[in-house]
């Protein structure tokens, strides 16, 4: 039977089984009926689960409002895809990919530093926005992402870490006014945790007024070829949905209303990033200084990656008609891409480097804020989709499971023109990627010299780059242990920790260390403090220094030697434990230390002694 809208028996059944529709509700049906959806209302009958049909309606209208174009544009690019995943075409077919030209930075070099210092200038200009609509569950943490500890020696969690850097670079820019402002987008899994952690901790120092949570919105999941919106298997009145990918943040910004308002108040860049990355913030200020002196539209910042390495490749990619753009390409594209572009090899690390040399995206970008904008009018904040059908068999006919179209933060870049300045910033891995991604399980089955990205290694790699750090300042840090938790073998380093008060940039490192700085193994050190200063400190055992703003202190040709922390190995299938400390596989043994507080204003001076 013909569903067009122009099919009154069509709209008379509708109008019998649900007599009082508004006008809003019967354009929805229209809609539906129109694209061919008539088989969402073929069980309804007439004075029967009324509240059913008003809640069904009710949401269809939310998941037309929530796209951009409405349901009539989302079932017309999925039926688009959907024909061109069947037929196994290439979303960059009519493209030959080349290695692109980007900011090679080297931590502590000169150039570094010129760009630390440039982007520390210009955060105050800037608008951070963190992508958090993910729950721990993969992790085995039944908490949300950003809740969950970055490291236990501080037991700072990830969202704690990430406002204490951004209230950093707000001080030392000198930002005034209402500070910089951050943007969490979350999900209906995320939204009321994430507002609960704000509001439990204070905001984490920051004003309740900095704080925008915008949250994302699900997308009709498709039951087949033809794009047919399923409906959930335990409910004939509700559709199925499923999420839409990060890609949506750039939606929600665009209807969110903050634009034009942080343009208006002078406002220039947007600096993008992901979950759980403990060392994300490590990059930031040179990326930044990247986008300023370079003045780029968009800047992604990447890390060297292994040929056919699970992580997406930036790319410089040639259309047939000459135009030519610099963007992300997902790994399991890039390869067959570059086989049938004269590359037979496909991609395969450099002799020289031991890497691609197509870098590796690590989904940060930072964005200038004015032709963002124009780009989000232009298309509503629509982002390229892309569809994944799940197919029961080689003639892609049916699908196992429902699916739905999907968007990534990263391809923003796929629609600008031709014009748009578009780089990226290639980072050291030890200094600025570490996502905790994987459960032990998972990270165990992982081959050795291959990235686990678990709470484990992410952990390590804090503790890691917080000593390379120090030795490209000149320290004397032991080298690191191995060992093995949750069946992952890792280095262990010494646990350094330093909040960003004591240090946000290269600059401040150095600034902060005079004559010698040694740290034996398995000691721990935490510097919290804006003004600590060490000068000849020798550490073996833990060291624990924090101090007010108001406070100067310093510490002189002194020595610590105590029984320190250690990591004990636990179990992950032992639930005595708690999950932070079980996904980790140990936990902290706290034998002895030296704490010392600089808790009053003024100068204070530790020298010539033993602690």
């Amino acid at each position: 039977m013909g569903l067009a809208v122009a099919d009154p028996p069509v709209l008379d059944h509708i109008g019998d089984v649900v007599p009082n529709l508004s006008d809003s509700q019967r354009t929805v049906v229209e809609l539906l009926l129109r694209e061919g959806q008539g088989h969402l209302f073929q069980h309804w009958q007439a004075r029967q689960n009324e509240e059913d049909k008003i809640r069904f309606l009710n949401q269809v209208e939310k998941l037309n409002d929530n796209y951009p174009g409405g349901l009539a544009a989302y079932t017309h690019n999925a039926r688009k895809l959907l024909a061109d995943s069947k037929a196994g075409r290439n979303p960059f077919d009519g493209y030959t990919p080349s290695v692109p030209t980007g900011e090679q930075l080297n931590y502590g070099d000169e150039d570094f530093m010129k760009f630390e210092e440039a982007g520390v200038k210009e955060a105050k200009n800037a608008v951070f926005v963190l992508v958090a609509g993910g729950l721990g569950e993969r992790l085995g943490y039944s908490g949300i992402k950003i809740a969950l500890p970055s490291q236990i020696t501080t037991g700072t969690c990830y969202l704690d870490l990430y406002i204490q850097h951004i209230l950093a670079l707000q001080e030392a820019s000198g930002s005034h006014g209402s500070g910089i402002p951050l943007v969490i987008m979350t999900s209906d899994d995320t939204h009321s945790k994430t507002q609960k952690l704000l509001e439990d901790n204070k905001y984490f120092g920051m004003s309740p007024d900095q704080v925008h949570l915008l949250k994302q919105e699900k997308v009709a999941c498709l039951a087949d070829n033809d794009a047919r919106i399923a409906l959930d298997p335990s409910d004939p009145y509700l559709i199925q949905t499923k999420p839409h990918g990060h890609g949506d943040v750039h939606t929600v910004l665009h209807t969110s209303g903050l634009l034009p308002r942080w343009q208006t108040e002078g406002r220039k860049w947007l600096l993008f990033f992901q979950d759980t990355n403990g060392l994300l913030f490590k990059g930031i200020p040179a990326a930044l200084g990247v986008s300023s002196i370079r003045d780029l539209d968009v800047n992604s910042l990447a890390v060297p990656r292994k040929a056919k390495e699970a992580i997406g490749g930036i790319s410089k990619l040639t259309h047939e008609n000459g135009s030519q753009m610099v963007l992300n390409v997902e790994y399991n594209q890039l390869d067959p891409l570059l086989r049938s572009s004269g590359y037979p090899d496909g991609d395969v690390n450099d002799p020289t480097t031991g890497y691609s040399p197509f870098p590796g995206n690590i989904n940060q970008l930072v964005i200038k804020i004015g032709p963002y904008i124009e780009e989000l009018s232009r298309t509503k904040g629509a982002i390229v989709e892309f569809v994944n059908p799940k197919y029961k068999d080689a003639s892609k006919t049916s699908f196992k499971s429902s699916t739905r179209l999907e968007c990534m933060m990263q391809d923003y870049p796929r629609t600008l023109s031709p014009s748009a300045k578009v780089g990226f910033s290639v980072l050291d891995i030890w200094l600025a990627y570490a996502p905790v991604k994987n459960n032990p399980e998972d990270a165990a089955k992982i081959p050795e010299g291959n990235p686990k990205h678990s709470p484990t290694s992410g952990e390590m790699a804090i503790y890691k780059a917080h000593c390379l750090m120090l030795r490209k300042a000149g320290a004397q840090i032991e080298d690191p242990k191995q060992e093995v938790f949750n069946g992952q073998l890792v280095e262990v380093w010494p646990r350094v920790i330093w909040s960003p008060k004591w240090a946000l940039t290269f600059a401040d490192v150095c600034k902060n260390l005079s004559g010698q700085l040694q740290i034996l193994q398995r000691s721990t050190v935490v510097l919290d403090g804006a003004h600590i200063q060490l000068e000849d400190v020798a550490v073996d055992g833990t060291l624990l220094l924090c101090g007010i703003p108001e406070s100067e202190a310093k510490l002189s040709n002194v020595r610590v030697q105590n029984k320190g922390w250690s990591f004990k190995s636990v179990d992950y299938k032992d639930t005595t434990y708690p999950e932070v400390t079980r996904i980790r596989g140990f936990e902290l043994e706290k034998l002895e230390q030296c704490s010392v507080a600089f808790d009053q204003p003024g100068s204070c001076l530790i020298q010539n002694v033993s602690l």
